[in-house]
């Protein structure tokens, strides 16, 4: 009877969830994701214009911890929920050549641009305030960046973090996530 309990509550728990697909580069396709002519510019623009914040996601095919994120943290609904309703989502591929666009309007390949941001490991998300001043690169503009794969507590933490500007203010993320935490506990 356990055992069919079980059961029953992980095929419950798993309805209702959004699991991405592998793409034909081989990243993960979640539906969240825009596609986008990678312009930055432009990407931040319409992200303002619906409201929302620009989150680049740079993956690469093959990613044991890019795999992790999509299968058992971007499909937490509190996690989808706070991507979908407040942040654009731009997916780069690390090793791709597609063309995009830096905010200084430097034209790079998707493998050129994570060079020169400085990203060695998949998946990093790079997030970004509502206005960027002219010449920045997108490393120089981004007010976090999370490389590697994190639980959707963390994850979850640093989206609301980002989306609540946490990065103006005087308590850095690591205070807030540890703040976090322990009001988690105690409820």
């Amino acid at each position: 009877m356990r055992l069919l309990i079980s059961l029953l509550i992980a095929i419950s728990m798993s309805l209702g969830v959004h699991a991405a697909e592998l793409g034909d580069d081989g990243l993960y396709k979640s539906a969240w994701m825009r596609d986008t002519f990678k312009d930055l510019g432009e990407d931040l623009a319409e992200a303002k214009a619906e409201g929302k914040r620009l989150m680049i996601i740079v993956e690469q095919r093959g990613c044991i911890y890019c795999a992790k994120m999509h299968e058992e943290v971007f499909v937490v609904p509190d996690v989808e929920r706070m991507i979908e309703e407040n942040f654009f989502a731009v997916q780069i591929n690390m090793f791709g050549d597609v063309e995009v666009t830096d905010f200084d309007g430097e034209i790079l390949t998707e493998k050129q641009a994570a060079n020169r941001w400085g990203l060695l490991f998949t998946p990093t998300m790079m997030f970004f305030p509502e206005e960027v001043e002219d010449g920045l690169t997108a490393e120089e503009a981004a007010v976090a960046v999370m490389p590697g794969a994190f639980s959707p507590g963390t994850t979850l933490d640093l989206l609301t973090w980002v989306k609540s500007k946490g990065y103006e203010g005087d308590e850095n993320f690591q205070k807030y996530h540890a703040r976090m935490i322990q009001e988690r506990q105690q409820n």
